[in-house]
């Protein structure tokens, strides 16, 4: 039983990461359409949401059947408990990076570039995903720890970008809609940030057994 229930799980994590795999190109894709205006690179993304969906329900359906039949305690069900959240946080990252190739695609074709400053939170995001993939998968404490100590750099950078876009509206109220819509991005972006957080403290919630959910990470 105990092997059995190990292939089960390895084959879970195998399905999480191959979902993990997809959303981060996804992101990246949906970030480059933002940046190029590259409307197929956004339908892309946006046609690829259907497959996210379909991937994080069977890997929540594999969970399930492995609790029920199973029964798996300690740390086999603090991973299996872990892989069903990560699985959310995931689906949830793909929807955002939906929403982010849809602000892309309505984007005024003449407007104003994507400012640095959204740029420089959307490379902070990007590196906080890539980053929490390292740490679930060699199940690495320390990287998860940082990765939440960094949401706040994403945090403060999308309440400056909230004042710049204010400014630049006023200064250019022509484009006030293509200003809302960079907005929209950012707000997907901080979002983004916050599920890559949830994801690394079940990260070591599964290799401590610790919840820091609404405590922060320590410092």
């Amino acid at each position: 039983m105990g092997r059995h229930l190990e292939r089960e799980i390895d084959g879970l994590k195998r399905k999480s990461l191959a979902l993990a795999a997809v959303v981060e190109e996804n992101f990246d894709k949906a970030l480059a359409a933002v940046r190029t205006r590259d409307g197929e690179l956004a339908a892309e993304v946006m046609g690829s949401d259907d497959g996210i969906d379909e991937a994080e329900v069977a890997v929540e359906e594999d969970c399930l059947k492995i609790l029920a039949l199973h029964q798996p305690v300690a740390h086999d069900l603090r991973v299996i408990v872990a892989i069903l959240k990560v699985n959310n946080e995931l689906e949830r990252i793909g929807d955002l990076a939906v929403n982010i190739a849809k602000c892309a695609d309505s984007l005024e074709p003449g407007g104003p570039s994507a400012p640095q400053m959204l740029l420089e939170m959307a490379g902070h995001a990007r590196a906080m995903v890539r980053d929490s993939l390292d740490a679930l998968v060699n199940l690495d404490q320390a990287v998860a720890l940082d990765v939440c100590r960094r949401d706040d750099e994403v945090d403060d950078l999308h309440k400056q970008f909230y004042s710049h876009v204010a400014s630049a509206i006023e200064e250019r109220p022509g484009y006030a809609a293509h200003y809302i819509r960079l907005l929209s991005v950012a707000r997907c972006v901080e979002r983004i940030a916050d599920h890559v957080t949830n994801i690394c403290e079940d990260v070591i919630y599964t290799v401590s057994g610790e919840i820091i959910r609404h405590r922060g990470a320590p410092s």
